[in-house]
């Protein structure tokens, strides 16, 4: 999701989607995060990064993130900019699971990804056929994707996962192979499709005698977005042999441009969480769901830079009209995916008006100079305005920059001066 506007009293919607997912008709479903039960391959098909597992597990058709390629690969496609992920959940005895994730999105090239998972668990108790103990054993699992996605149009894009499983029980390991598809579309600017096929031809490891293959697993949904990007509604249906079909589904919220909050309902429990931006490229998310066994927490960690993108930065950040910085300068910074299309700079007051605006076609220039004067030519009071940049690519594409605030301050220092008498 873009950086966008920050919208209030939208209460509401958090009613919405905690009445979305109350409806949610969940069939049989598989443990969450269970790395000892089910199908081989269950630790990697129920995995779900901090903010997945806040909306629920729902996120075929978001995938809005570096790791989002295990959901749908083709979800690399729809990014902005590059994306480096860190991920970690802790689960039950002893056991996590850790991610590191790499996603590079393209203009004319198919966008590229990279994502690492790895299992841990130990202190197994070891017995022999007598119940008698011989010690302790520990199982790691290790999960390699190479993703290629590629944009059909500005709405549609494929894409595919190679996937390389590895497995070491005690002294015994195996390595095996498979592939994910996925696509993904948008209908509109609100609804939004996505689907994928999972474990196509594998991978299957042969630890001793017998082969286990990660069954294929198909997921299909749709997400809503809502308040200029500043809501979300998601809902997805998984289907595999043995377990049958699971419903999931999730809603997110930015109650300001720097804070979201997410509500799901995730393997039969509730979830949540929330995701907090600094610094224009950063992000931490965390995510909670509950458990038969208890409950887990997730924690995650992005940084974005370069790629796509819109900025905008005034310096001074505050100024005086009548002082001795009477202006301030608006640097401009854009790289779109197709030639732009037109841009526009806003400045808002603290009720949310547009007190002045700058645009043009093309490319925005290098810099514009404000006086701190309204559209009509008429000196502003004094007080803290926000701004963006918001660039259209001839393709349609939409980049807006990070929220930022200037002052504009003509009353001078004020305090008191001491008085010294001798």
């Amino acid at each position: 999701m873009n950086q966008s506007r920050c919208y209030r009293d939208h209460g509401w919607v958090l009613v919405t989607i905690m009445a979305v997912v109350a409806v949610l008709n969940p069939g049989p479903a598989m443990a969450a995060d269970d790395p000892n039960g089910g199908a081989a391959g269950d630790w990697l098909s129920q995995y779900a990064s901090a903010r997945a597992v806040g909306l629920g597990g729902a996120f075929v058709a978001v995938a809005d993130e570096a790791s989002g390629v295990l959901w749908n690969p083709a979800g690399i496609g729809r990014l902005d900019r590059n994306e480096v992920q860190l991920g970690t959940v802790q689960l039950f005895e002893g056991t996590s699971i850790n991610k590191l994730s790499f996603a590079v999105p393209n203009r004319r090239l198919p966008s590229f990804g990279l994502t690492l998972l790895s299992l841990n668990s130990g202190d197994f108790e070891q017995t022999n056929e007598l119940n008698e103990r011989l010690g302790e054993f520990s199982n790691k699992d290790f999960a390699f994707l190479l993703t290629g996605a590629l944009n059909l149009s500005t709405r549609w894009s494929l894409g595919a996962n190679l996937k390389v499983a590895r497995q070491s029980i005690e002294e015994f390991s195996a390595s095996g192979v498979g592939a994910d598809l996925g696509v993904m579309g948008e209908l509109n600017d609100t609804v939004s499709l996505g689907a994928s096929v999972l474990n196509l031809g594998g991978p299957s490891l042969t630890l001793r005698e017998v082969d286990e293959s990660y069954p294929e697993e198909v997921r299909a949904g749709l997400a809503f977005n809502l308040l200029n990007g500043n809501g979300l509604i998601s809902a997805e249906v998984t289907h595999r042999e043995g377990p049958g079909s699971q419903f999931r589904g999730g809603g997110e919220f930015w109650i300001h441009s720097s804070l979201g909050l997410r509500l799901g309902y995730y393997a039969e429990n509730v979830a949540g969480g929330f995701s907090y931006r600094f610094g224009g490229t950063w992000q931490i998310d965390y995510g909670v769901s509950d458990h038969t066994l208890g409950v887990t927490h997730r924690f995650g960690l992005s940084y974005r830079f370069g790629g796509f993108y819109a900025k905008s930065q005034a310096v001074p950040d505050i100024f005086s009209p009548t002082g001795q910085n009477p202006v301030t300068k608006f640097l401009l910074t854009t790289r779109t995916k197709a030639e732009a299309q037109d841009w526009q700079l806003e400045i808002h007051n603290k009720s949310d008006e547009v007190v002045r605006s700058f645009g043009g076609q093309g490319v925005p220039p290098a810099h514009i100079l404000w006086d701190g004067k309204d559209e009509a030519g008429l000196p502003l009071p004094d007080g803290v305005y926000r701004y963006w940049l918001t660039v259209h690519d001839l393709e349609g594409r939409e980049l807006i920059s990070q929220q930022r605030s200037v002052e504009i301050s003509t009353g001078g220092p004020e305090g008191s001066v001491p008085v010294v008498i001798e």
